[in-house]
């Protein structure tokens, strides 16, 4: 299994210069890609500095974080794919009930939203607006070998 650089966000939310942007909020603010501890596994999450929070997508709704870590740069690049595909060296972020998942990424309501490829559902999650929101077209992260 492939090792990632993972690193863990400070308490005043100032992330590496080296932390993976995953995209921008509605406001302008940028997003990266992290991680963050949820019901007892790694969940990919949205990790937003300027608003000292990271969100995890789960059971439905958008989950809010304030520990987590943030994926540092390892030549990366995004793949678009869908209906639950992952292309070769995605990404893993962690597990839930014993599934791997993925980093996906949606273009959603003029914002691009770091969330999770779970391929069982056919969807990529993103936490949006307190809800978990499914997209069936999307973006895999993919270490470049």
């Amino acid at each position: 299994m492939t090792e990632y650089l993972w690193v863990t966000c400070t308490p005043d939310w100032v992330v590496p210069s080296t932390a993976l942007r995953g995209g921008t909020d509605m406001d302008g603010a940028p997003i990266f890609v992290g991680r963050a501890l949820h019901e007892g596994g790694w969940i990919p999450a949205k990790v937003i500095p300027d608003k000292s929070v990271a969100y995890v997508s789960y059971g439905g709704a958008e989950h809010a974080k304030q520990e987590c870590q943030v994926l540092c740069e390892q030549h990366f690049e995004w793949v678009p794919s869908s209906d639950g595909n992952v292309p070769p060296d995605a990404v893993s972020s962690g597990t839930s009930g014993g599934e791997i998942l993925y980093i996906g990424r949606v273009y959603h309501s003029d914002s691009v939203t770091v969330g999770k490829v779970q391929p069982s559902h056919g969807v990529c999650y993103i936490p949006f607006d307190g809800n978990e929101v499914a997209s069936t077209n999307y973006e895999v992260l993919v270490l470049k070998t």
